[in-house]
């Protein structure tokens, strides 16, 4: 799996961090997620599709 960020789109909602935080950080000074692992193990797979389809702005893209 590889994932990438949007970080023009990011809102800074944290869906992403709440659902997935062992691959989702956000940054401290404007909240925008911060990607922890662009390539995490397979077990993590569901949760990180989770937190893209949950993402208000869409800014993340899974490709299996």
């Amino acid at each position: 799996m590889q994932i990438t960020i949007d970080e023009a789109k990011c809102c800074g909602a944290g869906q992403c961090v709440l659902v997935a935080p062992d691959v989702f950080d956000q940054r401290d000074d404007d909240g925008v997620v911060v990607l922890l692992d662009p390539a995490p193990p397979a077990g993590l797979f569901d949760a990180v599709q989770e937190a893209a389809a949950v993402c208000p702005a869409a800014a993340i893209e899974v490709r299996a």
